[in-house]
């Protein structure tokens, strides 16, 4: 299962509709850690509609951002408001995140080849739990796959994502 809130177009693609300004002006400020609560009032809501009453044993986990910093940042009080308003479980306390990765959008360059990203997962608490996996913008889905994969290799039940935004391409 995976499901996107809205379609996001890419700043490649200069040209773009009021509402395609709209979608991307909502979700940087997203990504800046502002405007948090009414995304996670659409998670929620969404949360209930796909898994009624079982939401209270679904686990809610945010892919890592690029650093530990922009983490925080985008992620604590999100998740937590989600969770809040949902009665689903918060994994946020139990994602440790050290280090830095190249963000997507980020061009590959010599100083690249020094940045390491490590995450560590409270494995007894991921442990043959049902986990609903979130990421802000879904591109080619590597980021998701990378981190669905480690959570069930550690033990947990994967259900699928919900995405704020789905990268769309058009045609020049």
């Amino acid at each position: 299962m995976m499901f996107s809130f809205f379609e996001y177009l890419p700043m490649q693609y200069r040209q773009a509709t009021e509402r395609e300004w709209q979608i991307r002006k909502m979700i940087w400020s997203f990504k800046d850690g502002k405007s948090y609560l009414n995304v996670a009032w659409m998670i929620a809501n969404k949360l209930h509609q796909v898994f009624g009453d079982d939401v209270k044993n679904i686990v809610f986990a945010c892919v890592p951002a690029s650093s530990a910093d922009k983490n925080e940042l985008r992620y604590k009080g999100f998740a937590s408001a989600v969770c809040k308003f949902s009665g689903a479980i918060n994994a946020y306390e139990h994602i440790r995140v050290s280090g830095d990765r190249l963000a997507i959008h980020e061009k590959f360059d010599s100083k690249s080849l020094q940045k390491v990203q490590v995450i560590e997962f409270d494995k007894d608490f991921f442990r043959g739990k049902k986990i609903l996996v979130f990421d802000d913008i879904l591109t080619k889905g590597f980021s998701y796959a990378r981190f669905a994969c480690q959570l069930e290799k550690i033990g947990g039940e994967v259900l699928g994502g919900f995405f704020l935004g789905k990268t769309v391409v058009r045609m020049l």
